[in-house]
């Protein structure tokens, strides 16, 4: 893809190496007001050669280099382990000194167990219909928001309370049928706007750039690149992700340097009962990794994973979660089917809750859904 028609009228084309940037009216209006430019590195070879050339638009445009700088959201211990090297070595290579910043109360691994405690006691107390498992997922990707967006934008207000600042992402429409919808730029939602008049202004220079100039830059460019490329991997960012494809998550859980945290996630796998992937278990990647004690303990997770689906599955359809749930009260034969469900469940899981009758169940359900209904109401 190259040019969507009802951008034509904001865009300017620029050769920096790649075949074209894209620059639009809002960002070159900030450039040449010497806005603050922040370049977002991950470490994976999109964010290195569009920050790259981009910083080469930047010189060609005039734009202070000293107004300029990279910044990096630490993951903890699911990054690579040459990630931190390797965004390192990137900002040097443009020129921009580096912030890395991360998320103070957790880390991407605590935050999926955290969600998966949270949930049971919700479960237990029957403020879901459903147990929640501990991961993000395509259409809940709270990993990204948490532990990217919610922290570096922050940093750059803070580091700029009364400027427009310029945020240079290297996102390419290439790359999913739901990126070919990314905007060369945008500006970033009202939360992340101040009294004082700063806002930040997300760049995508790179967006229709392909992924073979993106490797043919790096190596003409001698650019830094994370070991997880010479393994195989098709991209760069968590050593372990959910949207990851099966050989790149293979590759990951068989490189040393993630043993730990492969070790950790199959552990989670089997205590939760949720495979990693909608359709695939990471302890199936690789079982030769795993201790016999670890194999047996998700052999009896993933037999429970599929007894709790199929309890789910037998609950009144009607009555599933959705906005605004519960929609209904159930009969007292749909609570004794609850219940029968529930018990089974937090039995699994060595839960407790207060509604321990068919009764229970379905006066709880009605509290809520008064609850809610006022809610609706005011």
């Amino acid at each position: 893809m190259r040019r969507a028609p009802d951008e034509r009228h904001q865009l300017a084309l620029f050769t920096t190496g790649f075949e074209e940037l894209r620059l639009s009216d809002d960002v070159r209006a900030a450039i040449a007001a010497s806005a603050p430019v922040a370049f977002s590195l991950s470490g994976g070879k999109d964010s290195v050669s569009i920050s790259h050339a981009t910083a080469g638009l930047l010189d060609q445009l005039g734009h202070p280099r000293d107004r300029r700088f990279a910044i990096h959201a630490d993951l903890g211990r699911i990054e690579w382990q040459s990630t931190p090297a390797t965004v390192r070595a990137a900002a040097e290579s443009i020129g921009a000194p580096l912030i890395v910043v991360r998320n103070r109360s957790h880390d991407m691994l605590s935050r999926w167990d955290r969600r998966f405690e949270l949930g049971c006691r919700r479960y237990e107390q029957l403020l879901t219909y459903h147990l929640t498992g501990p991961w993000s997922s395509a259409s809940n990707r709270f990993c990204t928001a948490e532990m990217k967006t919610h922290v570096i934008l922050p940093e750059l207000l803070r580091r700029f309370p009364t400027e427009r600042i310029i945020s240079v992402v290297g996102l390419r429409r290439e790359e999913s049928i739901k990126r070919r919808l990314t905007p060369i730029s945008k500006r970033e939602a009202s939360c992340y706007t101040r009294k004082r008049g700063a806002n930040i202004l997300t760049w995508h220079p790179g967006v229709d750039v392909r992924e073979d100039e993106v490797y043919a830059y790096c190596e003409r460019h001698a650019l830094p690149l994370p070991e997880s490329y010479d393994l195989g991997t098709t991209r760069h960012g968590c050593a372990f992700c959910v949207l990851a494809s099966i050989n790149d998550i293979t590759i990951a859980a068989r490189a040393p340097g993630n043993r730990g945290v492969f070790l950790h996630l199959v552990d989670r796998e089997a205590s939760s009962t949720f495979s990693f992937q909608p359709d695939r278990w990471l302890g199936d990647i690789a079982p030769e990794l795993l201790p016999a004690s670890l194999a047996a303990d998700l052999a009896r997770g993933q037999a429970f994973g599929a007894e709790r689906r199929e309890l789910e599955a037998s609950l009144p359809a009607n009555l599933r979660y959705i906005k605004g749930w519960p929609q209904r009260v159930p009969s007292l034969a749909e609570a004794a089917a609850i219940l029968t469900a529930r018990a089974r469940i937090m039995a699994m899981h060595s839960l407790t809750s207060p509604y321990t009758s068919a009764v229970q169940i379905r006066e709880r359900i009605a509290e809520l859904h008064d609850v809610q209904r006022l809610k609706e109401a005011a």
